[in-house]
């Protein structure tokens, strides 16, 4: 344990740049401006407005001010910073990391839908020729129930994992409805495409339980749609202001169902709904030959643990809570007993986490746990799904963005690591 809380007390300062200043850019300002060792030395956004703001922030939290850039290119020219952090619009979040890296700086991106496989395939290239590592902010792989359940996935609760499902299920009416007057880049995949635009919040976490480009890999994808409703509904009742979109032909199917199969044998199940009046879920579930889990409602049952108190045919599930606290990860323990001296970031801490988890590669100069083999291939479910659903839902081959070392790539290094369970 000491060793992992020692991966939370100040180390080498690393001076950053954060381009990409809307609400995930400016989470992520608050969360690495909070981090002693951290000090973000420029900030930039097409709005000017956004870049000031954020800057202020930084200034009033932290006591400096960083420079404020409107172009891209222009802050990395001037540099002065160790590496990037990109939270811009999901298309542009390749060719800027891209940009990056032939400055010669690291980059950690944010996630969301990949445009092409070429965008993936030439962002690992240019990774890979310039030896500079990207890495994804999926903070949901550093969430504590996640991280729990991946601790009895290691420690082999579940037997073996024949399957999982992960959801990512978020009423985003308001925000795609008024992303042309808020400026946020969802608005335009919704009108214009048709697929699952947003995997990796459930994909993240379900990789590391299946050793994903770690000894195991995806093969394929198939998706199917349904008709697009619940946005034009909602387009019709709250944007009168704007007659092309009271009459737009909206693409994106209210609920996107995709399949993948895995090399090792296992499948998935992926559900994407944004668009209907629903409850926030990431819809987490897996079956093993010894129990399943339930993220909804908090629910498991284990073989040979699980009690039947009514001797029923059933076999009822038990709450995962007791399981939550046995099987806490040692290094969300390490967190919380750290966290009365952080300023914790948002979404309860796993914010903080993710970040963390980057600024402690750069110092100790170790490639990230997360990484670009991680990015792409979460990244490309979008767009496979998206000639899949074109194709009556016809599968989809995965490429092999490690180019056959999946095979024999070895768990990622340090306390951050998902890979194994850090002693």
């Amino acid at each position: 344990m000491k060793t992992l809380q020692e991966a939370f007390a100040p180390g080498r300062v690393i001076s950053i740049a954060v381009a990409g200043l809307g609400p995930r850019g400016c989470d992520h300002c608050r969360t690495l401006s909070s981090m002693p060792d951290v000090k973000i030395v420029a900030v930039c956004d097409h709005f000017e407005n956004r870049a000031e703001a954020a800057a202020d922030k930084i200034e009033k939290n932290a006591g400096y001010r960083p420079k404020t850039y409107l172009d891209f290119d222009e802050m990395l020219r001037d540099g002065g910073f160790e590496a990037v952090a990109i939270a811009t619009s999901w298309e542009t979040h390749m060719r800027l990391s891209k940009k990056a890296l032939l400055s010669g700086y690291p980059v950690a991106m944010e996630i969301g839908a990949g445009q092409s496989l070429l965008e993936c395939q030439d962002l690992v290239r240019v990774s890979e020729e310039t030896g500079l590592p990207v890495m994804p902010l999926e903070n949901c792989c550093y969430n504590d129930m996640e991280m729990a359940v991946l601790h009895m996935v290691k420690k082999g609760i579940f037997g073996h994992v024949l399957h999982c499902e992960g959801s990512y299920e978020h009423d985003l009416r308001d925000e795609i409805g008024r992303g042309d007057i808020i400026h946020h880049y969802r608005q335009p995949h919704f009108l214009h495409r048709n697929a699952e635009l947003y995997p990796t919040h459930e994909m993240g976490p379900i990789a590391k339980y299946l050793g994903i480009n770690r000894g195991n890999r995806i093969l394929t994808v198939s998706s199917i749609a349904t008709k697009a409703m619940g946005q034009h509904e909602w387009f019709k009742r709250n944007r009168t202001d704007s007659p092309d979109l009271m009459q737009a032909g909206i693409r994106q199917g209210d609920v996107v169902t995709s399949m993948l199969t895995c090399a090792n044998g296992e499948t998935i199940s992926l559900l994407h709904k944004c668009t209907l009046p629903c409850p926030y879920s990431r819809g987490g579930r897996i079956d093993g030959t010894k129990g399943c889990w339930l993220e909804d409602g908090r629910l498991i049952f284990v073989e040979g643990r699980t009690k039947n108190p009514t001797d029923s045919w059933m076999h009822p599930y038990e709450s995962f809570d007791p399981y939550m606290s046995e099987y806490r990860h040692p290094l969300w323990a390490a967190y919380e007993a750290a966290k009365d001296n952080l300023t914790a970031g948002a979404h309860g801490g796993m914010d903080y986490l993710v970040d963390r988890a980057w600024i402690n590669s750069l110092q100790k100069n170790i490639p990230p746990p997360l990484d670009v083999y991680d990015a792409v291939t979460w990244m490309s479910i979008t767009v496979l799904s998206e000639q899949s659903i074109s194709m009556g839902g016809m599968p989809q081959a995965m490429p092999d963005y490690t180019n056959g070392s999946w095979l024999t790539r070895g768990p990622a290094a340090g306390a951050f690591t998902l890979d194994v369970i850090p002693e």
